[in-house]
C-alpha cells in the first residue's frame, strides 16, 4: 500500500501599502488579508494531502523586497523542517522582486524539499512545469516587478507635489506641533508642548547651555518629546530612546535648537531612497530639499531663531560648576589671530583673578596673550554699549524730525531683493511646466503626474506673480508713510535703561567684541550696516554726520527738510 505524503503548509499573504493607493478599488478589496486567505481556504477544501500548520501575515510591506517579519519567521519554519509547502493567493503576494521571486521559486524551495503554489496563477510546483510555467511563470514575476516599480514612481511624484504645495506628509509632527483636526495635511500649535520650545530658546538666549537646559527641563518633569508623544495616544517612536524611559539631552535640546520649523518654515524631502527595492535611507543634498517658508504658524520669531543659530555656532564650553555661559563668552575675539578669548581664573594671596586670554596662546603660545580682566573687558563693553544706544536713541530723534528717506531707501531695497527673487521663482515655474509635456512623451511620468505637477507649477507660478503685486503695493506705501523707522531700532532703544551687562543683552546687541590690547578694544554692533546706511543716507542728503572723542554721534540738520 502506497502512503500518500502529507504536506505542512504555511499560508502566506501580504498586503502593502501601496496597494491602498490602487486606483481600481474592486482590485484593492480582492487584494484584502481576509480575501486572501478565504480564497486560499476554498482551494484547500478538497486537498487531502495538505495540513496548515500556520498563517503568516505581512500587512503594510511592499513586496519589492523579501525583509519581511512574517515571511522571515515561515522560513525559520521551512528550515526547521516545520513546514514543506508554501500556499499564496498569487504570485503578486508572494514577491513584486524579479531576481529574488524566481530565485525562491526556482532554486530555493526545490532545493529544501519546498512544495510552492499560486492558486490564481494555476502554480503548484508538485505537478511539474510544463514548457508554459518555462516562460509564464518569470514572465508573471517580471510584470509583478514592473508594477511595483510603476507604483513607486506614481508614489514618490504625488508625494513630491504634495512637498511643494506645503501639505505636511510625515508620519509624526515635531514637538511644539500637531496635525489640524480639519486638515491631515496641516499642522498647528500644540499649546503646552509649543510653551516649552519657547521655554528651550529663551534658557538659550540667557546663556544657559544645551546640558544645562536638559538637566532643568528633566529636574521640572516636562517629559521629552518622545513621552509627551506617548502620553498624547501617539504611537510615535524614536531610536534615539537608549532607556527605558527616555530623558532630555544635549542632543535633543540642539535638534529643537536648529529646527526651522519653529519659525513657520516647513522643510521636507531632507531623506529618499536609491529606488524602490533600496530601502536604506540616504540624506539628500540640502539643494533638492523642499523648503516652503512661512507655511505656518510659527513658535518663536524670525530675530530670535537667528541668534541662537549665531550662539549654536560659537564655542562656549562652560565649566563644570556652571551651567549658563559667561556674557561674553564666545563673543570676545584676539584682535591679532581672531580666535576666540578664553576665560581663565589664577589665585592670588587667597585671592581669585578672572581674566580673558586669546585661546591661540593658551594652547600653542603662537600669538600674544591679549590677556585682559574679565570685569575690566565687561565694563568697557557694557560703556560702549550704552554710547552706542545713546547715539541710537539721537538718531531716532532725529529721524522723526527729519523725515523717513533715509529708511525708505533701506526698505525699498529689501523689498526689491524680494521682489527680484519671486520673479524668479515665476520664471523658473514656467520653465519646468515647459519640461514636463517632453517628460512626459518620454515616458519618464505618467499622464496623470503630468497633471498634478502642472498644476502645482502654474500654482506656484501663480502665487509669485500675486507676490509680486503685493511688493509692488508694499513699495508704493513706504513711499508715501510717515513714520519714524525700522524695527531694529527699537532693539537696542529698549535697553535704554541698561545698568549691567548679561548674556541676553550681549547676544541681542553684540556681534563682536575686539580685544587689540587693554585699552583698545572694538566693537561690532548688530545691524551694523543698517546703521551705516542711514548714516550715509544722512550724510549723502546734506546733513553733518560725525562722532566726538567719547564715541558720541552728532547730527547738524538742514534747517528746511
Amino acid at each position: 500500500m502506497i502512503t500518500k505524503k502529507i504536506y505542512h503548509a504555511a499560508i502566506y499573504v501580504r498586503l502593502s501599502k501601496e496597494d491602498g493607493d490602487v486606483k481600481d478599488a474592486a482590485k484593492a478589496e480582492s487584494n484584502s488579508i481576509s480575501n486572501q486567505k478565504n480564497l486560499i481556504k476554498d482551494f484547500l477544501k478538497d486537498k487531502e494531502d495538505i495540513v496548515v500548520v500556520s498563517e503568516r501575515v505581512d500587512d503594510g510591506y511592499s513586496g519589492s523586497n523579501f525583509e519581511r517579519p512574517a515571511f522571515q519567521m515561515m522560513l525559520e519554519d521551512i528550515k526547521k523542517g516545520i513546514v514543506d509547502c508554501v500556499i499564496v493567493k498569487d504570485l503578486s503576494r508572494f514577491g513584486r522582486e524579479y531576481i529574488d521571486s524566481g530565485r525562491y521559486i526556482e532554486r530555493l524551495f526545490p532545493a529544501l524539499g519546498v512544495r510552492f503554489i499560486a492558486v490564481n496563477d494555476n502554480y503548484d510546483s508538485l505537478e511539474g512545469k510544463d514548457q508554459s510555467d518555462e516562460i509564464i511563470i518569470p514572465f508573471k514575476n517580471l510584470i509583478n516587478d514592473a508594477y511595483c516599480r510603476d507604483i513607486s514612481i506614481k508614489i514618490r511624484s504625488h508625494l513630491e507635489v504634495k512637498r511643494k504645495n506645503g501639505e505636511y506628509i510625515g508620519s509624526f509632527t515635531s514637538y511644539g506641533y500637531q496635525k489640524s483636526g480639519d486638515d491631515y495635511h496641516k499642522i498647528v500649535i500644540d499649546p503646552y508642548a509649543a510653551g516649552v520650545v519657547q521655554d528651550i530658546f529663551k534658557m538659550k538666549l540667557h546663556g544657559m547651555s544645551q546640558d544645562g537646559i536638559a538637566k532643568k527641563l528633566n529636574e521640572a518633569g516636562i517629559l521629552p518629546p518622545a513621552e509627551y508623544k506617548a502620553s498624547t495616544g501617539s504611537s510615535y517612536r524614536t531610536g534615539f530612546q537608549t532607556k527605558g524611559k527616555s530623558e532630555w539631552t544635549s542632543v535633543m535640546v540642539r535638534r529643537i535648537l536648529t529646527n526651522e520649523v519653529y519659525i513657520g518654515n516647513l522643510v521636507q524631502g531632507k531623506r529618499t531612497t536609491p529606488n524602490h527595492k533600496v530601502k536604506k535611507t540616504v540624506l539628500k543634498e540640502e539643494c533638492d530639499w523642499v523648503r516652503i517658508e512661512k507655511n505656518h504658524e510659527p513658535v518663536v520669531g524670525d530675530r530670535e531663531f537667528e541668534i541662537v543659530q549665531r550662539l549654536l555656532s560659537m564655542d562656549t564650553r562652560t565649566a563644570p560648576e556652571h551651567e549658563g555661559v559667561y556674557p561674553l563668552s564666545g563673543l570676545a575675539v584676539c584682535g591679532d589671530c581672531g580666535m576666540p578669548m578664553v576665560r581663565k581664573t589664577s589665585t592670588v594671596s587667597g585671592k581669585t583673578y578672572a581674566y580673558y586670554v586669546c585661546s591661540t596662546h593658551k594652547a600653542e603660545k603662537k600669538c600674544s596673550p591679549h590677556r585682559i580682566a574679565v570685569d575690566k573687558l565687561e565694563e568697557t563693553v557694557l560703556s560702549l554699549l550704552q554710547q552706542h544706544i545713546s547715539n541710537i536713541l539721537e538718531l531716532k530723534r532725529i529721524l522723526s524730525f527729519i523725515g523717513t528717506v533715509p529708511f525708505q531707501q533701506i526698505d525699498l531695497k529689501k523689498l526689491e531683493e524680494r521682489r527680484a527673487k519671486k520673479e524668479a521663482e515665476a520664471e523658473r515655474c514656467a520653465e519646468l511646466r515647459t519640461t514636463l509635456y517632453e517628460d512626459m512623451k518620454d515616458g519618464m511620468i505618467s499622464k496623470e503626474d503630468y497633471r498634478e505637477l502642472h498644476a502645482a507649477y502654474e500654482t506656484r507660478r501663480k502665487n509669485a506673480r500675486i507676490a509680486i503685486r503685493q511688493i509692488g503695493l508694499e513699495m508704493e506705501k513706504v513711499l508715501e508713510r510717515k513714520n519714524d523707522g525700522s524695527a531694529w531700532l527699537d532693539y537696542f532703544t529698549e535697553h535704554q535703561n541698561i545698568r549691567g551687562l548679561d548674556r541676553f543683552v550681549a547676544v541681542s546687541l553684540i556681534r563682536e567684541v575686539r580685544v587689540m590690547d587693554k585699552k583698545n578694544i572694538e566693537i561690532t554692533f548688530d545691524f551694523a550696516d543698517c546703521y551705516r546706511e542711514v548714516l550715509e543716507s544722512l550724510a549723502g542728503a546734506g546733513h553733518e554726520v560725525s562722532l566726538d572723542e567719547s564715541g558720541k554721534l552728532n547730527i547738524r540738520t538742514k534747517e528746511a527738510v
